[in-house]
């Protein structure tokens, strides 16, 4: 069943690695076990990495779909609807739905609900002040069902599809003589119910007449008018009301707007939205969806009513590396493994924070605290997290709480830890087919300590020739690394899992001072060697913050 209200997003940190991935399935199920109310969803910040492709490639677990911003957008606004009208409408009918609606803008829109236009208030004020030119009504190519509306009358010769689109409009208050002088052919004539000034209209070839006050025609007229193609209305105002109105009945295409409209798509952000309207004194605004088609409107009040994406982050607690936009969204939770890092929240969250080798260790144990059932293919990737991020228990960072769990993931989803690990580190090792800005942000953070910013990525394998393999093409490419990321330094560690060693690559101003300074040793062949050092979060980076705050 359907679970009402907006999707909460389970997302963690750019660059995902296989923990990131995996904590974020299996947090989102384990939330959707234990709420009948809301629906919660795993999302990815990036790439997923061939290691954690294998993993769930193995046990056919779809990967999270990719979102690169958690910025509110106009999708999460209650758009108004507003419906579209035709171009050919009158601006009285206009108006009217304007007044019902207790609306100032309507869209106007064709039969596949493309947006052709806007038509506002002061557009049909302007109609109705400004315009002096008794040929209006034929340059708007008014059609005659427009005038019979507008007038509430009726149609006694002629066809109300067809339009006035030649001649004057005006109203016949003389007598025949002083007519002639004044009426021309196509011309539209007012008129009472002055026999003779009929047949003057008649003879001077008029397109149109207009008989006020449902006087009755007399038949020989309509039957000369037939003959001669002259349109009759009568309406049941009088000659003043009838002139005042008609200008009324002119369709909305002739005094919309439809150069240079300004217009948003759903998935437009709210502060360029709020950017936007702020140069513009425009009330309403068209909201348009991904291929074109006009699905509402949005005026400054609605963003105030916006409501911002709601998100549970795991594995990272850290700004630099949050999904973008993350400062517009509603922080509900974070599940974490890592130091305290700079995420600052508006309101009080749930905080799970523990000194433990992988993120989905702290899930797997809220799984048992809850008493939910672990699925066979949550628990093969929560097994496959705790593999990775402790490097097959050969990290500082692994405790006994994660061995324990990763032996009881395993029973469950019936799989070999040795033989898994060494597959899933086989195919996160393997750069043939990557190129080397693949390699290097397959697993990259970034930190920020005393001032400076710096990036550390990590690339592991159980081969050194592997690992050396891409060496070069990792030096090259760090300059432009710096550059790309805006960073003072950046690092590359390059990390031998049974050897249980790193060498270390970096560049930037004092990059090799903080190494040297942090490690007391000296470059070799442009890395640094540093023995038993595997772990990013445990050993490298506390290393780094106390050398920088020295």
């Amino acid at each position: 069943m359907a679970k009402p209200g907006r999707k909460i997003m389970v997302i963690g940190h750019k660059n995902p690695d296989t923990d990131s991935i995996s904590a974020a399935i299996a947090y989102a199920y384990l939330k959707n076990q234990l709420s009948d109310t809301e629906e919660y969803e795993a999302r990815r910040a990036g790439k997923i990495n061939e290691e954690t492709k294998y993993v769930l490639d193995r046990f056919r677990v779809a990967a999270p779909s990719y979102i690169s911003d958690v910025g509110t957008q106009v999708s999460d606004i209650d758009i108004r609807f507003t419906k579209g009208i035709k171009k050919d409408m009158s601006l009285k009918k206009a108006w009217e739905i304007m007044k019902q609606d207790d609306v100032v803008t309507l869209p106007v829109t064709d039969e596949n609900n493309n947006l052709q236009g806007l038509i506002i208030t002061g557009d049909i004020a302007m109609s109705y002040m400004d315009v002096y030119d008794k040929g209006i009504i034929s340059e708007a190519c008014t059609p005659y069902r427009n005038i019979v509306e507008t007038l509430d009358g009726k149609m006694l010769v002629g066809d109300e599809n067809q339009c006035f689109d030649c001649g004057n409009v005006l109203v016949g208050a003389g007598n025949p003589e002083a007519m002639e002088e004044f009426i021309h052919e196509h011309d539209m004539i007012i008129l009472g119910n002055r026999y003779e000034s009929q047949i003057c209209a008649l003879e001077k070839d008029v397109s149109c007449m207009i008989i006020c006050a449902n006087y009755k025609v007399a038949s020989t007229i309509q039957k000369m008018a037939d003959e001669k193609g002259c349109a009759i209305i009568s309406t049941p105002y009088d000659t003043y009301t009838t002139a005042r109105l008609i200008n009324q009945s002119m369709p909305v295409q002739h005094f919309m707007r439809k150069e240079n409209l300004i217009t948003f798509e759903e998935d437009s952000y709210v502060e360029e939205v709020q950017e936007v309207m702020s140069k513009e004194r425009h009330r309403d605004f068209p909201i348009l969806d991904g291929v074109g088609q006009y699905v509402g409107m949005i005026s400054r009040r609605n963003l105030l009513q916006s409501k911002k994406k709601q998100v549970i982050l795991v594995d990272h607690n850290e700004k630099s590396q949050a999904v973008d936009g993350i400062d517009s969204a509603e922080i509900l939770e974070i599940i974490d493994h890592h130091r305290l890092g700079s995420l600052e929240t508006m309101s009080p969250v749930f905080f799970r924070n523990q000194p433990l080798g992988s993120s989905s260790t702290i899930v797997y144990l809220m799984y048992k605290e809850k008493q939910v059932k672990v699925p066979k293919e949550i628990a093969g990737i929560l097994c496959s997290a705790i593999i990775s991020d402790t490097l097959m228990y050969r990290s500082p960072t692994c405790t006994q709480v994660d061995e324990v769990c990763a032996q009881e993931l395993a029973t469950i989803a019936g799989i070999d830890v040795e033989e898994l690990a060494i597959n899933m580190f086989k195919a996160g090792s393997s750069f043939d087919s990557k190129s080397v800005e693949e390699i290097f942000y397959q697993d990259f953070k970034t930190f920020s300590v005393a001032g400076s910013d710096f990036g550390v990525g990590q690339i592991s394998s159980m081969s050194e020739d592997t690992l050396q393999s891409v060496k070069e093409q990792l030096l090259d490419y760090m300059p432009t690394a710096l550059k790309e990321r805006g960073l003072d330094m950046v690092y590359l560690m390059m990390t031998n899992i049974l050897e249980e060693s790193t060498n270390l690559l970096c560049y930037g101003k004092n990059a090799q001072e903080i190494v040297e300074k942090a490690y007391d040793v000296k470059s070799v062949d442009q890395a640094y060697k540093l023995e038993g050092v595997i772990s990013r979060k445990k050993q490298l980076i506390p290393s780094f913050i106390e050398a920088m705050q020295e």
